[in-house]
C-alpha cells in the first residue's frame, strides 16, 4: 500500500486558487480593516494584510477554501450530478452548505467573527458584492463565503489582540 503524501504546499495552492478567482489578500484586507477600523482607531491596512495571512495560515482554512473553490469550478463547468448542480450554480438560497464551510473557518476565532460574518454577508461589501453578481457566469456560491469568513476571521484576530494590548497597558 502506498503511504499518502498530501500536496507540498497547501498553503501555496489556497493562495493561488484565491488569485485565479479574482480575489486577492489586499481585498479580503479591506474587508477586515472595514469590519474593525471603528473600533481600533489606529488600524492600518498593514495590520489587515497581517492578519489575513494569519488566517491563510491555518491548514482548516486552507482545506476550506480548496474544497469551496473546486465545488464552485465544477459546478461552472457543469460537472456535479443534478440537483447538485443546479443548486450550487444559482447558489440556492435554503442550500446552507456553502455557510456551513465557511463557519468552520468562523470556529477558530471566537463568537466575534461570527457576528462579523453575518454583518459583512448580509451587506456584500467590497469585493463580496462582485462575488455574488450573477451576470459573470462565474459560479461563487461557496467563494464568497469563504472569503466573507476569512475576513471575519482576521477581524476577529485583530480585536482579540487589541484587546489583548489594551489590558496590558492597564496592568
Amino acid at each position: 500500500m502506498q503511504k499518502f503524501v498530501p500536496s507540498a504546499n497547501v498553503e501555496e495552492a489556497a493562495y493561488q486558487a484565491l488569485q485565479q478567482r479574482g480575489v486577492t489578500i489586499e481585498e479580503i484586507a479591506k474587508l477586515t480593516y472595514f469590519l474593525q477600523s471603528k473600533y481600533i482607531p489606529d488600524l492600518t491596512m498593514e495590520a489587515c494584510i497581517d492578519s489575513v495571512h494569519h488566517v491563510l495560515q491555518k491548514r482548516e482554512v486552507q482545506n476550506a477554501v480548496l474544497t469551496g473553490i473546486e465545488l464552485d469550478l465544477l459546478a461552472e463547468k457543469g460537472l456535479l450530478s443534478s440537483p447538485l448542480q443546479e443548486t450550487i450554480q444559482t447558489d440556492e438560497s435554503l442550500y446552507g452548505v456553502d455557510e456551513v464551510l465557511a463557519l468552520s473557518i468562523l470556529n477558530l476565532y471566537g463568537s466575534i467573527s461570527f457576528t462579523n460574518y453575518g454583518y459583512i454577508d448580509k451587506l456584500k461589501h467590497g469585493i463580496l458584492e462582485q462575488l455574488n453578481d450573477k451576470s459573470t457566469g462565474r459560479v461563487n456560491t461557496f467563494l464568497d463565503d469563504l472569503v466573507g469568513a476569512i475576513a471575519a476571521a482576521a477581524s476577529s484576530r485583530l480585536a482579540h489582540r487589541h484587546r489583548a494590548e489594551a489590558e496590558q497597558k492597564m496592568e
